[in-house]
């Protein structure tokens, strides 16, 4: 037996002793007051230590949240391992994070075992991943528990496209209990981060009948992206989602559209439909809006289809369910 799974052993045998001191009866900034009062500074310590060390991973755990609501809610299952995984799935065949939910999941264990799920790690992990990018904090709720299932069919079946149009995107969205504006407000997280020549190859070669290059995209940009992803690509080569500051958590994306440089269709269509165009252009004006609302759209992305109380457990390891 190797030393992590001993690990993970150890850590579900006291998780069985004091996992019953722990009640689940929904979420809430308050939820670990007297469980674990440290747990939310032991967490965004772990995060902010590995992210001076290497900001890198930042933007891919901010990915993770959407990637894990959106397929059996908010339960870490994008968080395990396994040959049929979440992890497998195409469409999250580009995340990355992992390893700092894995140490921050450590930390907090080491000082509440058995009290914090991975589910609430990873909320926390995401928000203070943004706050490192110079995003704004948010209060994070917290209750949930983690899932036993995780099945990359549901990931292929649930995660949004890439290649979505506006109508797919708010019907996606819509099918979370998601508006169209949130939609558009969480779409700004591809202000950080960036993506494999596949996600966007289609608008640059061959695009239709009539047109070479998708015509929505600026000329410029798009002779760039083709000197980056030629016909013969490499799909480890990776292109900057926000052309101005794809460091910084800021609202340049939405002016990037403006500009016709949305690196995916489905960003770049949010600027063409009249129900999405004036959210665009209002955040590309304001700084301190988009952040603010972001911080509101991801406390309700975080709270979709939950488990609290009984329907879940708090995982040991992220990456495997208890024994």
């Amino acid at each position: 037996m190797g030393l992590l799974q001993l690990r993970c052993l150890l850590l579900f045998a006291i998780a069985a002793i004091t996992g019953s001191l722990v009640r689940g009866y929904g979420l809430s900034e308050s939820y670990y007051q007297y469980t674990c009062p440290q747990a939310e500074a032991v967490i965004q310590k772990a995060v902010f230590d590995e992210l001076n060390k290497d900001s890198e991973p930042a933007p891919g755990v901010l990915r993770l949240q959407l990637h894990d609501c959106f397929v059996e809610g908010c339960d870490g299952s994008v968080l395990l391992d396994g040959p049929y995984s979440e992890k497998t799935a195409d469409a999250n065949s580009a995340l990355d994070g992992f390893e700092i939910i894995d140490i921050a999941k450590a930390a907090v264990e080491a000082v509440c075992p058995g009290v914090v799920s991975c589910a609430d790690v990873l909320a926390y992990a995401v928000r203070d991943s943004v706050l490192k990018m110079g995003g704004e904090y948010w209060e994070v709720e917290a209750g949930r528990k983690d899932g036993i299932r995780s099945d990359a069919a549901q990931a292929e079946l649930y995660l949004p496209s890439p290649h979505f149009s506006v109508t797919q995107l708010i019907d996606n969205f819509a099918k979370k209990g998601l508006s169209a504006e949130q939609m558009v407000i969480l779409s700004g997280a591809h202000t950080v981060g960036s993506a494999h020549c596949d996600k966007f190859m289609n608008r640059l070669y061959n695009y239709n009948e009539q047109y070479y290059t998708d015509p929505t995209i600026d000329p410029v940009y798009a002779d760039y992206l083709r000197q980056q992803c030629p016909q013969t690509y490499d799909n480890s080569t990776e292109v900057e989602n926000d052309a101005i500051t794809p460091e910084l958590f800021d609202s340049n994306y939405y002016v990037t559209l403006q500009e016709n440089k949305g690196l995916f269709s489905s960003d770049q269509a949010l600027l063409w439909d009249d129900r999405t165009s004036n959210a665009v252009k209002s955040l590309a004006q304001d700084h301190g809006k988009f952040t603010k609302k972001f911080g509101e759209a991801m406390r309700a992305l975080a709270a979709i289809e939950v488990k609290t109380g009984e329907e879940g457990e708090i995982r040991s390891c992220c990456h495997e369910v208890n024994h």
